[in-house]
């Protein structure tokens, strides 16, 4: 990684830090850059992912301080490195477990945004028990693999170029041993592409057909047999995001809940205003700041237009004061207490972001804290929902012109329900936190030590 390579870790002195920072950007801004370009200077420099390696377009800071200069570089807007799986989950993951010749194929371009990707994990029969996945990736002959089944629930597929999957490479060890995971190239006959339609009218997922998919010998993360590893790694990840949950409104301790857009309470791609990219307020004299930050707008609404209902998903908890004042029943006992129960929600949940927020800080990995968060934004999301069909009425499930907010609540209403179930189920959360976190014995599992292939239903 070109100037990367020359990095060495830098001072954990915040304000050192933001000196630094500004002393860069003063030598290297160019408002006529393209994105395309600022972005190989931002990676090059180590200011991209700065509490990563600096081998891996890092600095090697604190996480703490990392996001000090994510927020410094958006209230300059400067766009950062692109949002998504590759450089929340994929890079991270790579840098973690992969090989050096992965890493220096595979992390630099993920984060320049040459590269896109997608999460190949669930499948339709191996959702929550992800461990019982029969996607399967047998040796091809010449180092490589080839790679046969199905996958579900993928955002980004059909635009991505690598997946971010987990296949059985050896049915004849317990589930959870014979598991491999690969950088898989999604650019290929062997894989077809099919999006989903939701109950809520939107079609935000995808189904992945593989069919002898070919994988080079190179895009294994980890070792052969190693994968359970890399997905509890890359779970814990992605659960991390749900800690960041609904933070309560301004007024809240009167009875006002949260807003729901608050980083992390819905996943949506720029729904939080991330530090490090543009988001809408950027919009307003975009002409003076540049095109590369022009560009970073336009390459963010178009990654969150898929996910224009997440907010829905997290049941848009900002709505609910000023929606039972206009419906005139913010005086109504019943109305009043489910609104007390939804503050106390959303405050206990913001209190459990901000000790996890702490930990990462601190430089703690990823653990069962994120469980706690995202079962705190399904609980979250089902109580706002039903505070709004308390307020709506029997409105709440009509859509159209002149339903309530033009069809927002019936769409709260059809949306909820997802947050219980993407990355993981409130079951698999509640199994997690009860054995990692309180201790208890582990769930009985007859299965867990028998061979794959000899499980009912392993395909």
């Amino acid at each position: 990684m070109a100037a990367g390579s020359a990095l060495r870790p830098g001072p954990a002195d915040p304000a050192a830090v933001l000196a630094e920072l500004r002393e860069w950007i003063g030598a290297n801004w160019d408002p006529e850059l393209s994105l395309a370009a600022w972005r190989q200077r931002l990676a090059d420099s180590g200011w991209a992912c700065p509490d990563w390696p600096v081998d891996c377009c890092g600095r090697g800071l604190p996480a703490a301080v990392a996001a000090q200069v994510a927020a410094a570089l958006a209230a300059a807007r400067i766009p950062g490195p692109p949002e998504g799986v590759g450089v929340v989950l994929a890079a991270p993951v790579i840098i973690e477990h992969g090989s050096e010749d992965l890493k220096r194929r595979l992390v630099r371009a993920t984060v320049t945004a040459e590269f896109m990707w997608c999460q190949l994990f669930s499948e339709p029969g191996a959702g929550s028990d992800l461990a019982g996945l029969s996607t399967r990736a047998e040796p091809d002959g010449a180092g490589g693999w080839l790679v046969t089944g199905q996958k579900v629930w993928s955002t980004g597929a059909a635009t991505a170029d690598f997946g971010l999957l987990l296949a059985r490479t050896d049915p004849s060890v317990p589930k959870h041993e014979g598991i491999t995971a690969f950088a898989l190239p999604m650019r290929q006959p062997g894989v077809q592409v099919r999006p989903l339609r939701q109950m809520n009218g939107h079609a935000s997922f995808n189904e992945v057909f593989l069919d002898r998919a070919r994988v080079p010998a190179g895009n294994v993360i980890g070792q052969p047999g190693d994968g359970w590893r890399v997905a509890r790694a890359t779970l814990a990840r992605e659960r991390r995001l749900a800690t960041s949950v609904v933070r309560p409104a301004q007024g809240a301790a009167s009875g006002a809940p949260g807003a729901s857009g608050a980083p992390g309470a819905s996943g949506a791609p720029g729904a939080s205003g991330a530090p490090g990219a543009p988001g809408a307020s950027g919009a307003a004299g975009d002409a003076e700041v540049g095109l590369a930050w022009r560009e970073a707008i336009a390459e963010r609404v178009a990654a969150a237009e898929p996910h224009k209902w997440y907010p829905q998903r997290a049941g848009r908890a900002d709505l609910v004061t000023e929606r039972a004042r206009a419906e005139r029943c913010a005086a109504d006992p019943l109305v009043r207490q489910e609104i007390a129960r939804l503050t106390e929600l959303a405050w206990s949940a913001r209190w459990t972001a901000a000790r996890a927020a702490a930990a990462r800080a601190a430089g703690q990995a990823p653990g069962p804290e994120g469980s706690l968060g995202k079962l705190a934004s399904s609980r979250i999301a089902r109580q706002a929902a039903r505070v709004h069909e308390m307020i709506a009425g029997p409105s709440a499930m009509l859509t159209g012109t002149g339903s309530p907010l033009d069809g927002v609540i019936a769409e709260i209403t059809l949306s909820v329900p997802a947050i219980s179930i993407a990355g993981g189920t409130d079951e698999i959360q509640r199994t997690i936190i009860a054995e990692r976190i309180l201790g208890l014995p582990r769930e009985p599992d007859t299965a867990r030590d028998l061979p794959f292939r000899d499980l009912p239903h392993s395909g």
